[in-house]
C-alpha cells in the first residue's frame, strides 16, 4: 500500500494550501492571514467545521483503509498543506475527501475555491507517489458527500492561484478591501479588515462582528495570586478562592499594585496572544508583556519609518478630536458657554496647524481653558473635590480629583496599548508624542481623542453619582492616596464606560467605546498598509 510515502521537508517559500483558499475567497483576507491576523472561532460555520474536523484532524484515528490529517508537500510547485481524509481503495488508489461546514439553509454545493483546494491536494499526493482516482467534499451540516471532478482547467487555475497568493503574501502593500461585496457579510475577518470603514464615511450597512467586550480582567486586590487551572483563571486571596474566570472570556489582564501571577498563567496568556499590563498602586502604567507572535510585521516597520519622518495629518486629527471632545463634555455638563466657543475655535485651529510645535501650543491653550472650567462640571454634592482642585496636575498630584484623573488616564493608556498590540503596531513609535522620552508615544497619541469622552467622563460620573467620596482617600504627609474601595469603584466605573455603546460619529452604527478604540487603531494601521488615505478622529457631538 502506497500510504507509506510521507511528505518531505517544506521549502521556506512554500505557500500553505489554506492560504490559497483564503486568496480564492478574497486577496485581502489572504494578506491578513499571511500578516498573522488570527481570529478565534466566532461563527456558526467555523464552529461547525471545527467540530467536524475533530476526528479528521487526529492522525491517531487513521486506519489501514482511512488516512486522516496527512501532511502533503509539492516541492515542484511550492505549496503544502494537510488533507482531511484519504480513503484507501482495494487497488491502493485513494479517494480524497475534504470536510466542509455549510449554513443549514444553504444548498450543499461545491464552490470553485473548494475544487481548487482539492486539486492542489491531489497534485501533492500524486507527487508523493499516491494515485488519486476520486475527490469529494463532505458537507458536515447536511451529512452529504458531493463528488468533485478535477479537470485540467481546475488544476491550471489552482496553480495560478498559488502564484497569485505568493505574490500577495510577499507584497509590500496590502490589497484593497472589497467594495460593497456580499462576501464581507460572512467573512470571519471583517472585524479586522473593516472594508466599509476605509473611506472614513458612514457605512452603508452594519456588519456583525465578534464582541470583544467584558473580557479585560482587572486584578485589583492587593496580596492576591492568580493562577490557571482547568482552563480557568483562579484568583486566591489569603488561601481562599475569590474569583474564577474562563480563559476563553479573557482578552487581556490588568494587574494593579501588589498582585502576583503564576508562571503557568503568564505562559498560557502568552501562548494565547493575550497581553498582560501592570499598573502601580497609584495607577501609573508600569509595563506590559505580549506574545512574540504578533501580526503585521511589514506595517510595523513602516510605522517606525513614518514615526521618524512625522505625520502632521495624524497629529492634527488626534488634537482636533481631543479639543473638540473637551468642548462637548464641557457643553453638556459645565457652565461656561464662552469657554466652549473658544474650545471649538481651537479645535478648528488644530486642523490647520502647520507644525507639531504649533499643535502643542493649541493643545496647551485648550487644556488651560478646559481644566479652569472643569470644576463647573461637578455636582453640588461633589464640590469638595473642586475646592481642592488646583488645576491639572500629572504625576505628584496632591488632590483627589487629579489622583482620579491620573489613575483613569493610566487605565486608558493601557487600553490603547492593548488595542495597538492587537493590530501588531508598536505602542512606542508615535506621530505626535516623542518616542525620545521612552514613553508609549503611539498609545498616548491614540488616547488623546478618548480622554474627555472616556476618562474624564468616568471620573465626573463616579464623583457626581457618589460612587467615590472624599472619604475614600487617605491624606498622608501632604499627599493624597486613593483607598482600596474607591480604587475598585473607579475601575468598575471605567469598565462600564468602555462597554457602553454609542453611535459612531463617522460610521453611523452602534459600537462600544472599547471597540471604537481598536477600530481607530486599525484606521492608523490602514494608513500604514496603504489601504486608507486619511484618518478621522472620534468626535462626540
Amino acid at each position: 500500500m502506497s500510504t507509506a510515502v510521507t511528505a518531505g521537508e517544506v521549502p521556506v517559500d512554500s505557500v500553505p494550501i489554506s492560504l490559497v483558499a483564503h486568496h480564492a475567497f478574497c486577496p485581502r483576507r489572504a494578506w491578513l492571514e499571511a500578516s498573522g491576523e488570527k481570529l478565534p472561532v466566532d461563527s456558526f460555520a467555523m464552529t461547525s467545521e471545527t467540530v467536524a474536523h475533530t476526528r479528521a484532524d487526529d492522525p491517531q484515528a487513521s486506519t489501514a483503509a482511512t488516512v486522516r490529517a496527512m501532511d502533503v508537500v509539492s516541492s515542484r510547485h511550492g505549496f503544502h498543506g494537510r488533507i482531511d481524509v484519504a480513503e484507501v481503495l482495494e487497488d491502493s488508489s485513494m479517494r480524497l475527501i475534504e470536510y466542509k461546514a455549510t449554513p443549514v439553509r444553504r444548498h450543499p454545493e461545491t464552490t470553485e475555491p473548494m475544487r481548487r483546494q482539492l486539486a492542489l491536494q491531489k497534485l501533492a499526493l500524486e507527487e508523493m507517489g499516491h494515485r488519486v482516482v476520486e475527490c469529494a467534499v463532505h458537507f458536515t451540516t447536511h451529512h452529504r458527500r458531493v463528488p468533485v471532478e478535477i479537470d485540467e482547467g481546475t488544476t491550471t487555475a489552482a496553480l495560478a492561484d498559488v502564484e497569485a497568493t505568493r505574490a500577495v503574501a510577499e507584497g509590500s502593500t496590502a490589497p484593497p478591501p472589497l467594495e460593497d461585496d456580499p462576501r464581507c457579510a460572512s467573512c470571519s475577518h471583517v472585524s479586522l479588515c473593516l472594508p466599509d470603514e476605509r473611506t472614513m464615511a458612514e457605512t452603508p450597512r452594519r456588519i456583525s462582528v465578534p464582541n470583544p467586550d467584558s473580557q479585560v480582567l482587572h486584578l485589583a486586590t492587593y496580596g492576591s495570586l492568580a493562577t490557571v487551572k482547568s482552563g480557568r483563571v483562579v484568583v486566591k486571596h489569603r488561601g481562599e478562592v475569590t474569583a474564577t474566570v474562563p480563559l476563553e472570556r479573557v482578552q487581556a489582564v490588568v494587574v494593579h499594585g501588589n498582585v502576583d501571577l503564576s508562571g503557568g498563567l503568564t505562559r498560557e496568556l502568552m501562548w494565547r496572544r493575550l497581553p498582560i499590563l501592570w499598573c502601580s498602586s497609584g495607577g501609573r502604567l508600569v509595563g506590559w508583556a505580549s506574545s512574540a507572535d504578533r501580526p503585521n510585521g511589514p506595517a510595523r516597520v513602516e510605522q517606525h519609518v513614518a514615526s521618524k519622518r512625522g505625520d502632521l495629518h495624524l497629529a492634527r486629527a488626534f488634537i482636533g478630536a481631543k479639543v473638540g471632545n473637551q468642548a462637548t463634555l464641557l457643553r453638556r455638563h459645565g457652565d461656561s458657554a464662552s469657554a466652549v466657543a473658544a474650545l471649538r475655535q481651537l479645535a478648528s485651529a488644530a486642523g490647520e496647524a502647520q507644525s507639531v510645535t504649533e499643535l502643542f501650543g493649541v493643545e496647551g491653550t485648550a487644556a488651560r481653558l478646559y481644566f479652569t472650567e472643569f470644576p463647573t462640571m461637578l455636582a453640588p454634592s461633589a464640590r469638595a473635590f473642586g475646592a481642592e482642585f488646583p488645576g491639572r496636575v500629572g504625576r505628584g498630584a496632591t488632590d483627589p480629583l487629579n489622583v482620579l484623573l491620573n489613575y483613569t488616564y493610566a487605565l486608558l493608556t493601557g487600553e490603547c496599548v492593548r488595542a495597538l498590540l492587537a493590530c501588531g503596531l508598536d505602542p512606542h513609535a508615535g506621530f505626535l508624542h516623542s518616542s525620545g522620552r521612552n514613553k508609549p508615544a503611539l498609545a498616548l497619541d491614540l488616547m488623546e481623542e478618548f480622554r474627555a469622552p472616556v476618562a474624564d467622563s468616568v471620573v465626573l460620573g463616579a464623583v457626581n453619582n457618589g460612587e467615590i467620596k472624599r472619604s475614600g482617600f487617605a491624606d498622608l504627609a501632604g499627599a493624597v492616596r486613593i483607598g482600596d474601595a474607591a480604587r475598585k469603584a473607579l475601575i468598575a466605573a471605567y469598565e462600564r464606560r468602555l462597554t457602553t455603546e454609542f453611535t459612531h460619529p463617522v460610521f453611523g452604527y452602534r459600537v462600544t467605546w472599547r471597540r471604537a478604540i481598536e477600530v481607530q487603531a486599525r484606521m492608523i494601521l490602514g494608513l500604514l498598509d496603504g489601504t486608507q488615505e486619511k484618518y478621522v478622529g472620534v468626535r462626540v457631538r
